[in-house]
């Protein structure tokens, strides 16, 4: 007090709803070079002059006043001597690098920087930067940029140095920081993107789990085709095949090796398969179809009755067959049900409108020519400019009526079942045996009707 500061000691009186003041402290100035001084201010003994209202000291009535001496040009130091810099995805970081000036600043000073690759490389990791950073007088801190550059960093942390050197100006280097008197040095750690990382983790988990099932789908793969032309026992495990083993290996195995071809399921989650099934099954469909019109015309069998017989045969039995299985295995049959009543949709919705679609669009862009002057001259009468897709009743119109009849004649039965058998599948001995006999002759019965009627409107065999 009287050297350094002014001392001073007084009363403060607060007005009601005032709720500041200020305290002004003199501090002297000299010419003398000294370390950093302090002094303490005291608020002491509140009183209030209104009854009912208690002064009291706030958590802070002693406040710390530090005196530095602007007559030292000052210690030059980093702010933070290790700094860690998360990388950005996508984007360039520019980092601040401040400089503090400590224990004095007066008077210009200046001081050099420069990076320093260590594990991080100038160019790739960062960019260098090198020059003279300048301090005025009685400025007090002082920053410059290096530029953090993003290039999706995994695991590695990559480490590069700055520097601060040669001070001018009376300014000296703060010898407790890392790098002693001749220089302090910042230590900056550029850090892995979280983002990234979680990243190039969830890809080498699921890359992994794919060579996985690579591995697996191949071995199955293989397996397939092994098992194609392998002889297999028609009973249980174990067993030497048969006489009739051997038999129906020969007649089946060009099917075997056939659909052996198809991926299994380890591949793209089994969607490769589903696909490639579909595939496969119209093509055995197509050759079915193509075959069983090919022996009704050489037996001179009518093409409706070829499709109601073969081609219904062929590729509604395996339906048939599983959709027994489901019945079996499932206690209320429901999947039976839902496979008959799916696969019937998928024919008819599917399997007759897609290829009509088809028919349609092509018929319409090609428009009339020779080929279908000669094959629908009735329709031209109608339709001269052609371009029409043309689908020959024939015996439909008796079909359907027939199909339709039996089929109500079938819902019938299902009721009558579950009257007197209590459900639609199963029960008595007898009674199951009847029904399915019931239904054999409703089906020979629509063969007959449906095959009488397209015998009678016969046309030549194509």
């Amino acid at each position: 007090q009287g050297e350094d500061y002014d001392g001073l000691q007084g009363k403060l009186t607060f007005q009601p709803g005032e709720m500041k003041h200020f305290i002004e402290v003199g501090i002297i100035d000299d010419d003398i070079v000294q370390d950093k001084q302090s002094f303490y201010v005291d608020l002491s003994n509140p009183v209030s002059d209104h009854k009912g209202c208690e002064a009291r000291l706030g958590e802070h009535h002693t406040v710390t006043i530090q005196v530095v001496d602007d007559d030292d040009p000052g210690k030059l130091a980093f702010e933070m001597e290790a700094i860690h810099v998360p990388e950005r995805k996508e984007e360039d970081i520019t980092l601040s690098l401040n400089i503090l000036r400590k224990g004095g600043a007066k008077g210009a000073v200046t001081c050099r920087y420069y990076t320093e690759d260590d594990t991080a490389i100038s160019g790739k990791d960062y960019e260098g930067v090198e020059g003279i950073l300048e301090f005025a007088d009685q400025q007090c801190s002082a920053f410059f940029d290096v530029l953090i550059k993003a290039k999706g960093r995994y695991e590695a942390t990559e480490i590069f140095r700055v520097y601060i050197t040669e001070p001018t100006g009376g300014a000296r280097l703060c010898k407790e920081s890392d790098g002693g008197e001749n220089s302090c040095i910042c230590t900056v750690s550029i850090e892995s993107n979280a983002e990234v990382r979680d990243q190039v983790d969830n890809l080498i988990k699921h890359l992994k789990v794919n060579w996985d099932s690579h591995a697996i789908g191949t071995s199955n793969y293989k397996e397939q085709f092994l098992a194609a032309i392998r002889v297999d026992p028609g009973e249980g495990e174990g067993e030497k095949p048969g006489v009739l083993d051997y038999v129906l290996h020969v007649l089946t195995v060009p099917f075997k090796l056939f659909f052996a071809m198809i991926p299994p399921t380890d591949f793209c989650g089994g969607w490769l398969c589903f696909f490639f099934s579909l595939i496969f099954i119209g093509i055995v469909t197509a050759i079915i179809g193509d075959v069983a019109s090919l022996v009704g015309c050489a037996l001179g069998i009518p093409g409706p009755v070829t499709a109601i017989t073969f081609v219904a045969l062929g590729t509604s039995l395996p339906d048939t067959f599983a959709s027994r299985t489901a019945a079996v295995q499932d206690e209320y049959a429901d999947a039976s049900i839902g496979n008959v009543t799916g696969s019937n949709s998928v024919n008819v919705f599917l399997g007759i409108g897609l290829p009509w679609m088809i028919a349609a669009i092509y018929w319409k862009a090609k428009g009339l020519d020779e080929e279908y002057m000669s094959a629908y001259p009735d329709v031209l009468a109608r339709y001269p400019e052609g371009g029409v897709f043309v689908v020959r009743g024939g015996t439909l119109k008796v079909s359907v009526i027939v199909f339709s009849v039996i089929a109500c004649a079938v819902i019938a039965m299902f009721f009558l079942r579950r009257r007197f058998a209590g459900g639609e599948l199963g029960g008595p001995f007898l009674m199951k045996w009847l029904f399915a006999a019931g239904l054999v002759c409703l089906w020979i019965l629509y063969l007959v009707i449906a095959s009488w009627q397209a015998i009678e409107h016969k046309g030549p065999c194509d």
